[in-house]
């Protein structure tokens, strides 16, 4: 398992829509294991693989101790609308209030191969939708009416949301 360099804005591969996976193999194994070690260690509760510059359908989640991977996922349902605090690893040291759905229904492969679905709602359900905008080229600040509203965050108060999102750690 490796830390890779989070790719931050500004990043062409962060604006393209990444390849669908056709078979996963030890290489994917091996990416996702990256994939959540970056997070942790970043410290955030999701990672998309464009994000450390891997063009492909792949994305990690971890809210209350639980990883959740996705392959080559999609949307099928939203329900409601919120605007909840958000932020992102390839945009640091800044928040916002982005337009996201209250629920999500996201159909996806897990690394044995095997379609699941898997529904989401609040911090679950907002990083299900950041994540699968990132294998769209999409960023948060894209759901944002007025750019000024985005705020500079201390590095302190980053590391509290991802403790508060149930990924504690011993820093």
């Amino acid at each position: 398992m490796a830390i890779r360099p989070i790719l931050v804005v500004g990043n062409p591969v962060l604006r393209q829509k990444a390849k669908r996976v056709p078979r996963i193999d030890r290489s994917i194994e091996e990416l996702v294991d990256d994939m959540v070690e970056t997070m942790r260690d970043a410290p955030g509760v999701g990672l998309a693989a464009p994000q450390i510059g891997v063009s492909l359908r792949i994305a990690v989640i971890e809210v209350d101790h639980k990883v959740t991977v996705l392959i080559n996922p999609e949307i099928i349902k939203l329900k409601g609308e919120c605007e909840p605090e958000e932020g992102c690893l390839s945009v640091p040291g800044y928040w916002g209030c982005a337009k996201r759905a209250e629920s999500v229904v996201v159909k996806a492969r897990d690394l044995g191969g095997r379609d699941f679905r898997v529904q989401g709602e609040g911090l679950f359900g907002q990083a299900l939708q950041h994540e699968i905008d990132h294998l769209n080229g999409i960023l948060y600040i894209d759901h944002i009416a007025d750019p000024d509203k985005l705020r500079p965050v201390e590095p302190r108060a980053e590391r509290e949301r991802a403790r508060a999102a149930g990924r504690a750690r011993s820093d």
